[in-house]
């Protein structure tokens, strides 16, 4: 069986939680990588993306093997990915840990997870996003010196998630652009203490914290202007009784945690704010990757 990988979505920052809380969503990026006579890329799902041997799978295949010390071989990679691009549900991060858990399987796992985490953290520059679609569940994340650490607290199984999604696409480097070089104390007091809620939420199943925990005074207000109709729907949703409702990562889409009971209600919203050429998603927690099959010795012919 030829090596293939499955590596979910994820939903980043959660609020105030900015590059340091993660959701991994079941929404599955799949991989399959066999041996060639030159890089090939063939992809198949939402997008368009570079097919070219720069892309992301590829960049983080060549980024796992040459952290062993080799040269990366050559591969066609084969992607099937149903994840939304440029939306704010990690696809990057996905393709770039299939790509990096190829390369570390083609070395016979040398790296193991941490060291996929700690390359794939380094090369996005912030864990918010490898972290749940390595590890699973819900995970908080943090710089410790000169390595990544991250703890998975597991998803209570009642808390329903729903995401809708613009048609728009907002890229990561236009949304960090807007944000202030710095913060008011007064802000930065209110996000590290909303930001401890989540874990205490989750631990404990008390999902009436998370509207305290999931309200943000330092990166959200401040690309509101690159999100039509997110404010109001964010109220909206709030209003009608949702736990959370957030942006997921750089946006434009609008996460939300709900109970079963107000699931149809905040649906019929979301799919106000995703607009008709959007879609409404309603997945379960994702868990982590899965590696299977072996790195065949004899390339493909050309």
């Amino acid at each position: 069986m030829p090596l293939e990988v499955t590596v979910p979505a994820s939903s980043a920052n959660l609020g105030p939680g900015f590059d340091c809380l993660g959701l991994s969503i079941g929404l599955e990026l799949v991989v399959r990588a066999t041996p060639a006579t030159r890089d090939r890329f063939v992809y198949r799902g939402d997008g368009h993306v570079d097919t070219g041997p720069d892309n992301l799978v590829h960049r983080g295949f060549r980024a796992a093997v040459e952290a062993t010390g080799r040269a990366a071989p050559h591969v066609l990679l084969e992607a099937r990915n149903p994840i939304p691009l440029a939306r704010g549900l990690g696809s990057s991060s996905a393709a770039l840990v299939a790509g990096a858990l190829l390369g570390d399987a083609v070395c016979g796992g040398a790296l193991g997870l941490d060291g996929v985490y700690q390359l794939t953290a380094d090369l996005e520059g912030h864990p918010d996003n490898v972290a749940p679609a390595l590890f699973g569940g819900l995970t908080v994340s943090a710089r410790d010196d000169a390595r990544w650490m991250t703890r998975v607290l597991p998803w209570p199984p009642s808390w329903r998630l729903l995401f809708g999604v613009p048609a728009f696409e907002v890229r990561t480097e236009d949304a960090r652009a807007v944000l202030p070089p710095r913060i008011p104390r007064a802000e930065a007091v209110a996000t590290a203490s909303r930001v401890s809620f989540w874990p205490l939420a989750v631990l404990r199943d008390e999902p009436d914290l998370l509207r305290f925990a999931s309200a943000d005074v330092t990166h959200e207000p401040y690309r509101h202007h690159l999100l039509p109709g997110f404010p109001e729907a964010q109220r909206e949703l709030r209003d009608a009784g949702a736990w959370a409702a957030y942006l997921s990562g750089a946006g434009p889409t609008l996460g939300v945690v709900c109970s079963a009971a107000r699931v149809t209600v905040c649906l019929e919203i979301l799919e106000r704010y995703s607009g008709p050429d959007g879609r409404v998603l309603e997945p379960p927690i994702g868990r982590g990757p899965r590696v299977t099959g072996r790195w065949e010795d004899v390339p493909e012919a050309p």
